[in-house]
């Protein structure tokens, strides 16, 4: 354990090292375990989790449920987020019913992404920049020990963010801030280092309101802050690796990666911030997806896995993969209609991939004729 001899005036420094490196928000919270640990346990008993194996394995349990498994020694979770934006990016400002046949046809086939995923993958630009941070501790207590985690890692983040007085956890299972809504990621720096508590959120501001319930197409956020991963879209669009349930298909619309519906009609996040500068726009050069999915899957079509890699490494497209990102994509299409989706969906039949054509069979019989 490293101890500071001037507990307050390291505890502004590293706020202000964390201000420096990029981040929005910066709370201190105790490494002691997770308010919400059984309802964690519960969570993954219930099989929410779906085929996301890697959350129940006995090691990465012990760890959400304790921090100190993860670090040893750890005194001190500092919990940072980065701003990504209330308002879509490029061209894919979803309608409010973005599968709708009402809408015309060049509109659904609109392709709705995910707003923080345009750019950069939010995993990097975390790293970066929690690694800065970790610099600065170690300059600041030698010695210090830190291990850094974004949500790849062991950590129930939420859990430990609204212990740091970062928000509190909404209906939707997202964290919400009065004046900064939901559209932010979380990071987490564990240490070695005794900081002292920033003081929890301790309100609960959903109040009575359960747009975020009654909006979702999949009936995926359950009563009591749960949510079943199993039916959520962007875990459909973006975790699962195997075929999409054939119920859920419709109500997915055409978005084809990942989904902010429960984000979108949240009262709190009506005027929520816009980054001047955010943190996850493209790199100069970054390929951007195109404004339509017939468009775009006759873009990938040719592609093999390595090339689908090198086109859209460093962005979180490459979650997916090739597969999974086509498979999506006839899903928005067999959604959208029309007959001008016809022949790139024959193309997609004929794939060298199993999931791929099972999705294009299932959207042509779709179309009209």
């Amino acid at each position: 354990m490293t101890v500071a001899r001037d507990a307050a005036a390291l505890k502004r420094e590293v706020r202000a090292a964390a201000r420096a490196a990029g981040f929005d928000q910066v709370g201190f919270a105790p490494a002691a375990p997770p308010a919400h640990g059984d309802a964690y346990e519960a969570w993954l008993a219930n099989g929410y989790h779906g085929e996301m194996g890697y959350m129940a394995r006995e090691d990465a349990v012990r760890r959400r449920l304790d921090p100190r498994e993860a670090l040893p020694g750890c005194r001190t979770v500092i919990v940072v987020s980065l701003l990504y934006g209330s308002k879509p990016a490029g061209t894919t400002t979803p309608p409010r019913r973005p599968g709708g046949r009402g809408y015309p046809a060049r509109r659904r086939r609109l392709p709705v992404v995910a707003r923080y995923a345009l750019g950069r993958d939010y995993h990097d630009v975390f790293e970066e920049r929690l690694d800065a941070l970790a610099a600065a501790i170690e300059d600041l207590a030698p010695g210090a020990r830190t291990k850094r985690y974004v949500d790849y890692g062991p950590v129930l983040e939420r859990d430990h963010a609204q212990r740091a007085g970062l928000g509190w956890i909404g209906r939707n299972t997202m964290l919400l801030h009065p004046d900064l809504g939901s559209y932010f990621m979380l990071g987490e720096l564990l240490t070695d280092v005794e900081i002292e508590p920033d003081p929890p959120f301790v309100h609960d501001r959903c109040g009575t309101c359960r747009r975020c319930i009654d909006a979702c197409p999949t009936d995926a956020i359950l009563d009591g802050r749960v949510l079943d991963a199993r039916l959520c879209i962007s875990y459909l669009t973006i975790e699962l690796r195997g075929p999409i349930p054939e119920a859920l298909r419709p109500a997915i619309g055409n978005r084809v990666f990942g989904c902010d519906i429960c984000q979108e009609v949240c009262p709190w996040n009506a005027e929520a911030p816009v980054p001047a500068d955010p943190p996850f726009a493209p790199r100069p050069g970054q390929p951007m997806p195109p404004d339509d999915m017939i468009a775009w899957a006759e873009e990938l079509a040719p592609l093999d896995a390595d090339e689908f890699r090198a086109r859209y490494r460093g962005t979180a497209f490459s979650r997916p993969g090739r597969d999974g990102l086509l498979r999506n994509l006839a899903v928005g299409l067999g959604n959208a209609g029309g007959a001008a989706a016809r022949p790139v969906l024959e193309r997609l039949r004929a794939d060298a991939s199993p999931l791929v054509r099972e999705h294009a069979r299932w959207a042509l019989d779709r179309l009209p004729g």
